[in-house]
């Protein structure tokens, strides 16, 4: 087996993996779910799981469409964790009288009474990240505006 010759043309920077915004947020996000998943198991919910509950607990009901547009997730993905989460109790499904086409999740008391335990978990997920706050929320705030351009 022959080395490659040390005239070989040399990888175009644009595609090197270092230089990729692309891995470095992929490698975080998955990161950063892989912190959370501990933290999660005493209340028995999966990442997305808590996505949604966060944001009813914040709301108290939204539609399905809401709740995807919001959390960047598709019917497909986003039905069965509602399913589920129906299944456990802590959600409620309902056809919109107004509009049979949408479909209301609500939060039910069981859904309501995980809301104060698991509101340790973002500090022992910040404590986990060792990052001052004023690095973290920087940190927030530039991926927020970059979601907002995607979108």
């Amino acid at each position: 087996m022959n080395a490659p010759s040390a005239s070989a043309p040399s990888a175009n920077p644009l595609q090197q993996l270092e230089n990729q915004l692309c891995f470095p947020l992929y490698a975080a996000s998955r990161m950063i779910t892989k912190a959370y998943q501990p933290l999660l198991d005493e209340f028995d919910l999966t990442y997305p799981q808590y996505l949604v509950l966060l944001l009813l607990w914040e709301h108290q009901e939204r539609t399905v469409k809401e709740l995807g547009d919001h959390l960047a997730l598709d019917s497909g993905t986003l039905t069965p964790l509602l399913k589920r989460l129906e299944q456990r109790q802590l959600i409620s499904r309902r056809r919109d009288p107004r509009d049979e086409r949408s479909v209301i999740i609500g939060l039910l008391p069981a859904g309501a009474a995980l809301q104060q335990p698991a509101c340790k978990i973002p500090e022992q997920l910040f404590e986990k990240m060792g990052m001052p706050q004023a690095e973290f929320e920087a940190l927030r705030d530039q991926l927020t505006q970059l979601l907002t351009r995607l979108r």
